[in-house]
């Protein structure tokens, strides 16, 4: 009898960054999650990504529901991690007249 090989490689890779994506994709583990979360079918995902097969993610729901406190810690970190960044950009004196420029632009835009 054929012997099978039940080992899994989840098709995800780690950035130098920390981002987790897809392999060979720009589509990151958190936009399949949250998906999934959201009530998405593996169909329905594929239908927003057409450039991701439907192996890859069932391979990726696979991993997070195997991995679910772990991949739920990492998208804890990650929030953190954006919220501190946007909170350091906010603080920039360039990014309060930055944003009061496209203030106006819009105001004019719609009395237009």
């Amino acid at each position: 009898m054929k012997q099978l090989d039940f080992t899994f490689t989840a098709p995800l890779d780690q950035d130098e960054h920390g981002s987790v994506r897809i392999t060979d994709s720009r589509v990151t583990l958190d936009t399949i999650v949250s998906a999934f979360n959201k009530g998405a079918t593996a169909e329905q995902i594929q239908d927003s990504f057409p450039t991701l097969s439907l192996r890859q993610i069932y391979g990726v729901i696979a991993y997070y529901l195997a991995h679910q406190d772990a991949v739920e810690e990492y998208l804890r970190e990650r929030r953190v991690e954006a919220d501190e960044l946007r909170r350091q950009i906010e603080s920039q004196p360039q990014y309060q007249e930055f944003r009061e420029r496209l203030r106006a632009r819009r105001e004019q835009l719609t009395e237009a």
